[in-house]
């Protein structure tokens, strides 16, 4: 098996779907660096205003600008770790739109970097494009598990 490859799981951040991925490679006894945006919502919505101060305070335009900090910072480690990234693993939940994960899964196109989605049948046609510049589509995480498994070590679990 090659060396530990690098995995970058984005996508939405209100379920267990990434401890999931992580154990089951983890049993697998699969080789991988993870690596994922902050998953702790306040604090992705926060970081710029904690970091760089509260922008336009008393504005009405207040709340655009804080995002915009916060984009911004998130950017930085964002930008990082998908370079960093052998494969890009993308889910896609269906109780919000996840625009970050779509963001992320366009960059890893578009740098070349592999990228499997992960999302219900019900998302097939919102996410066509998304899907079609991925290698495939996975419906669970035992799935991704199952995919990673049988591209670094060549074994397919059948059963």
């Amino acid at each position: 098996m090659p060396g530990p490859w690098s995995v970058y799981l984005a996508g939405e951040v209100h379920s267990d779907w990434r401890t999931q991925i992580i154990e089951g490679a983890a049993a697998a006894e699969l080789d991988i660096n993870w690596l994922a945006p902050i998953t702790a919502h306040a604090d992705s919505d926060d970081c710029g205003a904690v970091i760089l101060g509260e922008p336009c305070q008393g504005h009405d335009d207040n709340a655009f600008w804080r995002d915009h900090l916060g984009a911004s910072v998130n950017a930085l480690r964002t930008r990082t770790m998908l370079e960093r990234a052998d494969l890009v693993v993308a889910r896609f939940g269906d109780k919000y739109r996840q625009w970050n994960a779509a963001f992320d899964a366009g960059q890893a196109a578009a740098g070349g970097t592999p990228l499997i989605t992960l999302h219900g049948p019900d998302l097939d046609h919102a996410l066509k494009e998304v899907d079609a510049a991925a290698l495939f589509v996975c419906r669970s995480t035992d799935q991704v598990v199952a995919a990673l498994r049988y591209a670094m070590r060549g074994e397919l679990a059948r059963g």
